[in-house]
């Protein structure tokens, strides 16, 4: 696989605030990246400077090779922890309006067979998460499971060659949350993916990843906090070949029990 994103000397301040310095990662095309680190380890820093939501302060970071483009574009998508739905919409309206966005400033809206087009279109990628049968729903009739389920169909409309999950499965009971493991895993062979994941989930990390990265203070200044920021300190490697497929197990009525390594 060759390297789809590159990060080279990428530093990150906020005044004589250091949160990452000196960020020296390659991620390959199809690869699945989980996050870990303790809090305020510049772990969504290092989330909204690949979304292009901050531009960082020292550095590049290529896509494809190219410089990447300095504001959010649809060769990136993000899921975060709470639902970035809009309440006020159905679950077809909420996709659906991914699509009327691209439009913008053109046309506020879609109408005839554009607008059916589009319908089409998010529809089958509500059917893909699992939401098929709810279209019409509003978010509020909806579990936190569906909810994030709606947010992922928001991320993969326009196809994006990035996903990134700022923990997303947080918020969740376990029994959904291995459940939402599983989409999520199935959406990655699928769709082709590279997925870039932060986690406080230490399992969670090393069942889905294919790559665990560990971001971290190297030093240390007592007097100083704020001098040094965080970076990759451990750089881990998985073979997934030797690991058991993650899925739900069950017992032998049919009861969901945890989710399988």
């Amino acid at each position: 696989m060759s390297a789809l994103l590159s990060l080279r000397g990428v530093w990150v301040e906020y005044g004589d605030k250091v949160v990452l310095e000196k960020v020296d990662l390659d991620v390959e095309a199809g690869s699945f990246v989980s996050i870990v680190g303790p809090s305020g380890a510049g772990k969504s820093s290092f989330l909204r400077v690949i979304l292009g939501q901050e531009v960082p302060t020292r550095g590049s970071i290529l896509l494809d090779g190219v410089p990447l483009a300095p504001e959010c574009g649809p060769d990136r998508g993000v899921v975060f922890q709470r639902y970035s739905v809009f309440p006020h919409l159905t679950a077809l309206r909420n996709v659906v309006f991914g699509l009327e966005c691209e439009k913008a400033p053109l046309a506020a809206r879609l109408f005839g067979s554009a607008r059916r087009a589009a319908e089409e279109e998010a529809a089958a990628m509500l059917k893909a998460v699992g939401l098929g049968d709810s279209l019409h729903l509003y978010p509020a009739q909806m579990s936190g499971g569906m909810q994030q389920r709606l947010a992922i169909a928001q991320a993969l409309l326009k196809r994006p060659r990035i996903l990134l999950l700022d923990e997303p499965f947080g918020a969740l009971d376990p029994g959904i949350r291995a459940d939402m493991h599983a989409l999520i895993r199935q959406l990655w062979s699928d769709y082709a993916l590279t997925i870039i994941m932060v986690t406080h989930d230490i399992r969670e990390a090393f069942s889905l990843g294919t790559r665990v990265l560990a971001l971290d203070k190297r030093r240390h200044d007592p007097h100083a906090p704020h001098r040094y920021g965080a970076t990759a300190v451990y750089d881990l490697q998985l073979d997934r070949k030797d690991r058991k497929p993650l899925g739900i197990t069950v017992d032998n009525k049919g009861n969901k029990l945890e989710a399988a390594l």
